[in-house]
């Protein structure tokens, strides 16, 4: 079970590296709003470099139930190889998105943010599909 337990090392240090760009992003914006004496309201700010540093941890986060839930079962009921495998790519997914979703977050979101989300999905679903699979073939062979 190394590769599933390096695979959630990995997503866990991508996870929090996009907690503290968020935090970077925060502090610098507080500062300066500081230096022209105005307040700084962290929550209703619409700054376009919080946003996206918002939005790149948010998903994240949204993902990360399905994604380690699957991972996991599929560690222990279909193989570890292939989980690693699997979650390997989705982690580089990971890894990718914030560069493709750029420093700022407007009124649309860039198109080649496609080559970060589809790989993603497509993890997602074979994770499950396979995870099924295997659990259709036990259940009907009756063990």
């Amino acid at each position: 079970m190394q590769g599933p337990i390096f695979v959630t090392i990995a997503y866990i240090l991508v996870y929090y590296a996009l907690q503290s760009r968020g935090l970077r992003v925060k502090s610098r914006l507080k500062r300066e709003y500081k230096a022209r004496g105005e307040k700084f309201d962290r929550y209703f700010h619409q700054d376009r470099q919080l946003l996206a540093a918002d939005r790149k941890v948010l998903n994240m986060a949204e993902h990360m139930p399905p994604f380690l839930a699957l991972l996991w079962l599929n560690a222990s009921f279909v193989g570890p190889l292939s989980a690693t495998i699997a979650g390997s790519v989705y982690v580089a997914a990971r890894i990718l998105y914030p560069f493709m979703m750029g420093d700022t977050l407007g009124t649309y979101v860039p198109r080649r943010i496609l080559l970060a989300t589809v790989p993603g999905y497509v993890v997602l679903g074979y994770l499950a599909i396979s995870l099924f699979v295997v659990t259709l073939r036990k259940t009907l062979a009756g063990t």
